[in-house]
C-alpha cells in the first residue's frame, strides 16, 4: 500500500468513526438542568445575608458608668472571635435610644432600660437581644429622719440626671407620680454621677437619683459611707411596680452593702426597671448569637441582686425578642458555631446555603439527563419513520412504472438522508432497523407488489 493510499485510508477511517456520545445532544439534555440549578443558586445567593460585619457599634453610656464597663467587656470577649465591637459614649438609656431609633447615626447596638419607648418615635425596627441586669433606682437624700414617700420632696433641690440620660427620665415619671414636676417650687438639677454625689456631700442637693447608666459605683459606695446621707426605702414597692410595669421590686437585707457597719440596718426595698440590649433589626443573627454569649459572660454571675443565670433573660418589655435571640435562648449556638472557629463557621453555615439547590435540584435532575438523552435520539429516529410512513402511502397510489420510478428516486434520498443523520453509536441497531425498513418500501416498489 502507497503511502497516499495509507493517508486516504487513515482519513477515511476518521470520517467513518461515529461517537458513542453526541456531545450536542448531551449539552442540550443537560441545560435545562443546570440552567435551573444556575438561576436557584443566584437566588440562594440573593436571600442569603451577607457575612458578619469584623466591627459593630454599641452604644453605651457615661465613662465609667456600668453600661461603659458592660460594654468595655463585651469588646473584648467578641474580640477573642475577631469582631471589633467599638464603643461610643452617650449621656445614657435615652440617648442610646434616640441614636437606635435614627437610622443616620451609624450604630448598631445599645443598652436602654426599661420605661423610655414612649419617648422617643420609629422605635418599630428595633428589637431585644434579652434583659441583661438590673438597674435600681437608688435615691439618697439627706433628712434626720427617714422620708417614707416621695412627695415629701416636693421644694427640695433634686438631682435628676442631665437630659438624655435614663436616670432622669425615670426620676421625673416617678417624682411626677408624688406631684413633683418642673416648673413647681422644687429645684431640679441637671446633675448626674460624681456631679450629683458631691452635690449632695456639699450640701449643695438634697436628693440625688442614681443609676447606674449614668452613675459609677464608687460614687455610691461613697454616698452609703457619708455622713447624714440615707438610701430612700421604698416602702410603696408593691404599688410602684403595678402602677409602672416596667418596674421590677428588689430587697436589700441587712448589712448588704458593708457587714461592718450593717449598712442598711434594716430590710430596704427598692424598685428597678431592667436594661435590654436592643439592637436594630437588620443586626447578623451570628454577631447576635456572640453579643447574647458575651451578655451570659458578663451578667450571668450572682450578685447582691440577682441569682446565678438569671440574665441575660428573654423578658419581652417594650421591645419584642428578636428570631435570633429566641432561637438562642431555646437551643445555644448553631452547630457549627460551636465547634468551629467563628470566621470558618460563618463561611461554610453560608456555603450550606448555597448548596442546599444544588443537593434539591441539580442531583435529581442529573438522573433524568440519560432518559432525556435517549428520548431525544429516538425521537430523532422516529421522525424518519414518519416520513418513511407518508412515502409508503403515496406509493400505493402509485400505477405506473414512470411513478414508481420517480418514488425511487425520492427514497434513495430519504435514505442518504438517514445515513447522514447523527446519532450516538449506542443507537445505531434502531437506525440499521430503519434501513432495513427502507429497503421493504424499496423491495415493494422494485417488484411492483401492492403496500399492505
Amino acid at each position: 500500500m502507497t503511502e497516499d493510499n495509507a493517508g486516504g485510508f487513515a482519513r477515511l477511517r476518521r470520517r467513518m468513526r461515529i461517537p458513542r456520545i453526541s456531545w450536542r445532544d448531551l449539552a442540550a439534555s443537560l441545560g435545562p438542568v443546570l440552567l435551573i440549578s444556575g438561576v436557584a443558586i443566584w437566588v440562594a445567593f440573593h436571600f442569603v445575608r451577607p457575612a458578619p460585619p469584623s466591627e459593630i457599634i454599641i452604644t453605651s453610656g457615661p465613662e465609667s458608668s456600668s453600661f461603659h464597663t458592660a460594654a468595655q467587656r463585651y469588646a473584648r470577649i467578641l474580640a477573642r472571635d475577631g469582631v471589633k465591637l467599638k464603643i461610643l459614649p452617650s449621656g445614657g438609656s435615652l440617648e442610646n435610644l434616640k441614636r437606635l431609633a435614627d437610622p443616620s447615626i451609624h450604630v448598631d447596638v445599645g443598652f436602654v432600660q426599661g420605661g423610655l419607648s414612649r419617648l422617643v418615635d420609629r422605635t418599630d425596627d428595633l428589637v431585644s437581644l434579652g434583659s441583661v441586669f438590673y438597674v435600681p433606682v437608688e435615691i439618697f437624700y439627706r433628712s434626720p429622719v427617714p422620708v417614707a414617700r416621695l412627695s415629701q420632696f416636693k421644694g427640695k433641690r433634686i438631682a435628676v440626671g442631665p437630659e438624655g440620660s435614663g436616670t432622669r427620665a425615670l426620676a421625673l415619671a416617678l417624682l411626677k407620680a408624688n406631684g413633683i414636676e418642673p416648673g413647681g417650687p422644687t429645684e431640679l438639677l441637671a446633675l448626674s454621677g460624681e456631679a450629683a454625689a458631691q452635690a449632695l456631700i456639699k450640701h449643695k442637693a438634697d436628693v440625688a437619683f442614681l443609676t447606674g447608666d449614668s452613675a459609677t459605683g464608687a460614687s455610691m459606695r461613697e454616698l452609703v459611707q457619708a455622713p447624714g446621707v440615707r438610701l430612700f426605702d421604698f416602702v410603696q414597692g408593691d404599688a410602684y411596680v403595678r402602677r409602672f410595669r416596667y418596674l421590677i421590686k428588689l430587697e436589700l437585707p441587712p448589712g448588704a452593702l458593708d457587714l461592718g457597719k450593717n449598712l442598711p440596718a434594716e430590710r430596704l426595698t427598692m424598685v428597678a426597671p431592667t436594661a435590654e440590649l436592643i439592637a436594630r433589626d437588620r443586626l447578623h443573627p451570628a454577631l447576635s448569637d456572640l453579643l447574647v454569649e458575651a451578655a451570659r459572660e458578663v451578667h450571668g454571675h450572682a450578685s447582691l441582686l440577682q441569682k446565678a443565670g438569671e440574665f441575660p433573660a428573654p423578658l419581652e418589655h417594650e421591645f419584642h425578642i428578636s428570631e435570633d435571640a429566641a432561637r438562642y435562648y431555646r437551643s445555644g449556638k448553631g452547630f457549627l458555631y460551636r465547634y468551629l472557629p467563628f470566621w470558618l463557621a460563618s463561611l461554610l453555615n453560608r456555603g450550606f446555603v448555597v448548596l442546599v439547590p444544588v443537593i434539591v435540584l441539580l442531583i435529581p435532575g442529573l438522573r433524568i439527563v440519560p432518559p432525556l438523552y435517549s428520548w431525544r435520539m429516538r425521537a430523532r429516529i422516529f421522525r424518519h419513520y414518519g416520513e418513511l410512513m407518508a412515502l409508503e402511502r403515496v406509493a400505493l397510489a402509485a400505477s405506473t412504472p414512470e411513478q414508481k420510478g420517480e418514488l425511487l428516486i425520492r427514497l434513495d434520498d430519504f435514505e442518504k438522508a438517514v445515513i447522514k443523520t447523527k446519532i450516538s453509536g449506542s443507537f445505531a441497531d434502531q437506525l440499521y432497523v430503519l434501513r432495513e425498513h427502507i429497503n421493504l418500501v424499496r423491495k415493494r416498489l422494485t417488484e411492483g407488489a401492492p403496500s399492505p
